[in-house]
């Protein structure tokens, strides 16, 4: 987990998951781009870092145009891409899907699929230059199973796997790794939210609901799943490509009503 000398472009990087993502590569000697359209959010967590090892960059992942600037922003201060945590994502709206707003459908799919294709069109050719690199999308464990009430945001997250697998068969020969993280639910904003619009009333109800279902019996923290992103990333994971890492206590392996902590 040696990142001396690496630099890590982290977008999303102002919050949660990728606000841990960013202070782990920073522990362990990486130089860090934090890209994240909060402006308070990636200011706060570079300086955090400190100024000669961190910039902030303020885009909006799904324009062109901000991801050729992250990307621009990055090598002129630290002059190489090594590890791309393409990690900025939404949540959107809780509805059925026959009453999905077209509008929200389409700011996920904006946010999910897009900017996580463009990150991936801009940065992949300057890997290919360098001739190493290694990338990990932000997934979920909604692109491996449905989830009512989310069909944007369980379509764009299949979709992120796509992008995965297509990405890490294309740039395998050229010795660049593409994989993916697929979190459970994680004690971030996002699933505050989600819960918010599940039981507006009772939000803290949705938790022990959830988590009734998850065999650890509790939520992730953004640094456990930091921790599979930054070991993607490292050369201990040098034969990992293509892959799929689900970090979500044991949800999809045990469904709610399968595992009670005891035999049959």
């Amino acid at each position: 987990m040696d990142f001396k000398g690496k630099v890590a472009v982290v977008t999303g990087g102002g919050n949660g998951i990728g606000r841990a993502a960013c202070l782990g590569f920073a522990r362990h000697g990486a130089k860090v781009v934090v890209v994240d359209r909060d402006a308070g959010g990636a200011e706060a967590v570079a300086a955090e870092i400190g100024r000669k090892d961190a910039i902030a960059c303020i885009a909006d992942v799904t324009r062109a145009a901000d991801v050729q600037a992250y990307v621009k922003a990055a090598l002129d201060a630290f002059g190489s891409i090594d590890c791309f945590h393409n990690n900025a994502g939404i949540e959107g709206r809780i509805a059925a899907t026959a009453e999905y707003e077209e509008a929200v459908f389409d700011a996920v799919m904006g946010v999910n699929v897009k900017g996580v294709f463009l990150g991936l069109r801009h940065v992949l050719p300057v890997m290919v230059r360098q001739g190493r690199g290694a990338v990990v999308n932000t997934a979920s464990i909604a692109g491996l199973v449905g989830t009512p009430g989310m069909p944007a945001y369980v379509a764009s997250k299949h979709a992120v796997i796509g992008l995965t697998k297509v990405a890490a068969g294309e740039l395998g020969p050229l010795g660049i790794r593409v994989n993916a993280v697929c979190p459970g639910p994680i004690a971030t904003r996002m699933i505050e939210d989600i819960a918010r619009q599940v039981s507006p009333n009772n939000p803290e109800g949705v938790e022990e609901r959830y988590t009734a279902g998850i065999p650890l019996r509790r939520y992730g923290t953004a640094e456990e799943v930091a921790n599979v992103v930054l070991f993607l990333c490292s050369d201990l994971a040098g034969n990992v490509t293509g892959a799929q890492y689900v970090v979500d206590g044991g949800r999809t392996a045990a469904p709610a009503g399968v595992s009670q902590g005891k035999l049959p």
